[in-house]
């Protein structure tokens, strides 16, 4: 029997393979696989969450429903990641214990409202959630690998609050479902634009408080000093004699 695949068909299966990859992380985090073989399936689930959108843009076959599967495929192998890392290294969650719960509780509130307002999950595939998937992604490779922790799990972490934060703010302020909104002020601008549409369980101030001047200064001030602050933060821990004390909602780097 011949099986024909088309091109719209692909990124559906790319992120598909995604989602079955992480139940497979966690079999291989319980049997003792090799760290190599480990990070090597957090390559390819990053390779493959890359070019999955690459692809659908290219054959203009993304849609709101491959968008909405994409990040839902990536939620579901993400988790699988961290059940995977307590399994396998059980003391890196006892000691980030508190910026993880923060985390958990965040993702839970963030898709039950999305839901309640939208009745699915969001799919913004912001600039702030790319660049936490990739910082979760690196970080997790280097532990398997190298089979210690770095400093780059706990910065996963703190990225992934202030990602879910935006992602809250953005929902607050959309007044219907939307794929792909890259920032907080595509947001606004999105909301400005269907301002005659009705706006489902609106916030009465919240939605002014992030659209002020002063949330959108800060916001971008966050964006240009961020990478600078997290190479300090990696520059000052890779120093000799450097210790990273991490209590448990903040890092502390002494000397």
């Amino acid at each position: 029997m011949r099986i024909k695949i088309r091109k719209r068909h692909i990124p559906w299966m790319m992120a598909a393979a995604r989602a079955a990859l992480g139940p497979v992380l966690i079999a291989g985090a319980a049997c003792f696989w090799n760290g190599f073989v480990l990070a090597g399936m957090v390559v390819g689930a990053l390779v493959s969450d890359i070019y999955d959108g690459v692809l659908a843009r290219r054959w203009r076959c993304d849609t709101a429903g491959v968008r909405l599967f994409d990040s839902m495929a990536d939620t579901v192998f993400y988790l699988c990641m961290a059940v995977a890392l307590w399994v396998s290294e059980p003391q890196l969650w006892r000691s980030y214990g508190g910026l993880l719960v923060v985390l958990l509780v965040l993702e839970l509130v963030r898709f039950t409202f999305d839901f309640a307002k939208f009745g699915k999950p969001a799919s913004y595939h912001s600039y702030m959630a790319k660049l936490w998937g990739l910082v979760m992604a690196v970080a997790v490779i280097a532990v398997f690998a190298l089979d210690r922790s770095n400093v780059l799990v706990p910065t996963a972490l703190v990225l992934g609050i202030l990602c879910n934060l935006e992602g809250l703010a953005m929902s607050l302020v959309l007044p219907v479902w939307r794929k792909d909104v890259k920032t907080f002020a595509v947001a606004w601008r999105i909301r400005r634009r269907v301002a005659g549409c009705p706006v489902v369980r609106d916030p009465l101030s919240v939605g002014r408080f992030f659209s002020s001047q002063f949330f959108v200064a800060a916001s971008r001030w966050i964006w240009i000093c961020l990478p600078g602050c997290m190479g300090r933060v990696m520059g000052m821990a890779s120093k000799p004699g450097t210790r990273l004390k991490v209590r448990s909602f903040g890092i502390e780097l002494k000397p």
